[in-house]
């Protein structure tokens, strides 16, 4: 292996190293200085090409090389690499115990307690995380309990480079790449289960579940995500040790849930989770309630799984509350029932937010967002809302990828979606909601009361049929090139902003005089 190195310091290496704005003099013969990264043997190629790598992780990795300390690529991003797909975030693993990485990097963070991390900051909010070399903590242990309690409360059991791939959950994870060396280094057989698409645990699947049982829904979101198989003996341990996953911290469960919901596999997945018994244990009320629903309904169900995955797949940003009432959409009452069709699905989030604890804040979106839909599958509204009506709320995206979700899976209310669509794009909003706004913004006249008393130019009371005030300016328009006495459009304008003007004026004297009333003691003049 060789590296290489410049004999000499010169300006133009000072320049590259002040790119890096994270790095702090501590320790070492070239203190500040950020190296640069080896050049590639041409009779040994890396097995990765450096532009498939990401050149903030390759700094982080090679500052931490020349600090002393080993430096490896791990996990997911080896993975996806191999796989030929791109990585959603580049991991690091190192020799470097927590205060060692922070003392090295100046934009640095440590979290976790139960797992101490190093979270290295760049320019854009781009984080890197940097976790230690760990040893599995029960192989620490000389005494265990009685009754072989396995479960991990405690991981900062540090070790070496091999310990820590062994402690890890998965072979197909277990994967370090090495970038000075080019060469992947594999501990734990993960190759030979990458090439073959194998789940399968590291060491005895029955010791690896008790240890984490959260261990089970990430096996089932790698293989649904990744079109992988489940190795029959993995697959038996996650089906005995289910219930296990109930000791463990209700938010992480919820995030798992949340991260199958976007991995873009969720419908097979949830097979998955009910097939191993895990779904009656983290959705213990979804999974009553989809269990009750009849034949059609259980496959209506999974077709909003799969129209959720499509829409995740296609790129587009999806919130929690998208995620949560796709799965909660099939799960309906009858017309008649006690607090309406919707209140089956209000029930279910009340579960969730006490016993998954679910924030209400998601709770309540999802909640929105569901009882909106009775709103865009509606006919068309010609009534104008200052507000811009549902076109204005802060949930109404979230609605409209419901509203899209469910067309895909039931094949009905095309019509709406496309009428719905353009506004929540941000183009143009749906007829007789954001058109009437729009008008007001580019400064035609208003039609209202006030402005029939003043003796406005427009009409004093609105037309029968509910025609909006597009139409009253192309009227004042066509009166206006006849010759006929009136505004046009630009006077109009003028006219009804100095006239907004002047009952600005005189309300705000109306309240100056009620407060110096208040003042002096006596009572406030009437309005």
């Amino acid at each position: 292996m060789r590296q290489h190195s410049s004999p000499r310091t010169d300006r133009a290496q000072l320049a590259d190293a002040s790119d890096f704005p994270h790095d702090e003099p501590s320790r070492g013969p070239l203190p500040g200085l950020a190296l640069d990264p080896p050049v590639p043997d041409p009779e040994h190629p890396p097995e990765i090409p450096a532009d498939r790598l990401d050149p903030d992780a390759l700094k982080v990795i090679f500052r931490l090389r020349h600090m002393g300390h080993q430096a490896y690529l791990v996990g997911g991003c080896v993975r996806d690499v191999l796989l030929d797909k791109k990585p959603k975030d580049f991991d690091i693993a190192t020799s470097a115990h927590p205060g060692e990485v922070r003392a090295i990097f100046r934009n640095c963070r440590l979290i976790g307690r139960r797992f101490r991390l190093a979270h290295v900051y760049f320019r854009g909010g781009k984080v890197l995380e940097v976790a230690t070399f760990r040893a599995n903590p029960t192989d620490q242990v000389e005494d265990l309990p009685e009754d072989g309690d396995l479960l991990i409360t405690r991981d900062n059991v540090f070790g070496t480079a091999e310990e820590d791939a062994r402690r890890r959950d998965f072979t197909v994870n277990g994967l370090f790449y090495d970038c000075a060396a080019g060469e992947v280094i594999d501990h734990v057989g993960g190759r030979a289960d990458l090439e073959a698409h194998r789940i399968a645990t590291i060491g005895d699947p029955d010791i690896r579940m008790r240890e984490d049982p959260v261990r089970a829904l990430r096996a089932i979101r790698f293989a649904a995500r990744l079109g992988f198989t489940i190795a029959p003996d993995t697959f038996e341990a996650m089906r005995r040790y289910a219930k296990e996953i109930a000791r463990c911290a209700a938010p992480r469960v919820l995030e798992e849930i949340f991260k199958i919901l976007r991995c873009g596999a969720s419908a097979r997945a949830f097979e998955l989770l009910r097939a191993a018994g895990a779904l009656p244990v983290v959705l213990p009320a979804v999974s009553s309630a989809i269990d009750a629903l009849p034949e059609d309904g259980r496959r209506r169900a999974q077709a909003h799984l799969a129209a959720l995955d499509e829409l995740v797949r296609s790129g587009a940003e999806v919130s929690e509350a998208v995620l949560l009432g796709t799965l909660l959409a099939p799960v309906r009452g009858p017309e008649d029932a006690p607090g309406g069709p919707l209140a089956a699905q209000d029930e279910l989030l009340r579960e969730l937010v006490t016993g998954s604890r679910l924030p209400r804040k998601i709770a309540e979106r999802a909640k929105l967002a569901l009882s909106s839909q009775r709103v865009l599958k509606g006919p068309p509204r010609r009534r104008r809302r200052r507000s811009g009506g549902i076109a204005g709320q802060s949930y109404f995206l979230d609605a409209v990828q419901l509203l899209e979700i469910a067309v895909k899976a039931t094949g009905e209310g095309a019509d709406e979606l496309a009428r719905w669509r353009p506004s929540a794009d941000g183009a143009t909003a749906p007829s007789g909601e954001a058109e009437p706004r729009q008008a007001e913004r580019e400064g035609e006249p208003r039609r209202g009361r006030s402005h029939g008393r003043r003796g406005h130019h427009g009409p004093a009371a609105a037309p029968a049929g509910g025609e909006t005030i597009i139409q009253e300016v192309t009227i004042g328009a066509a009166a206006n090139e006849a010759g006929a006495p009136g505004p046009g459009p630009a006077e109009a304008a003028a006219e009804g902003d100095a006239h907004s003007r002047r009952r600005r004026r005189r309300r705000g004297g109306r309240r100056r005089r009620r407060r110096g009333a208040a003042d002096a003691g006596g009572p406030p003049p009437s309005p």
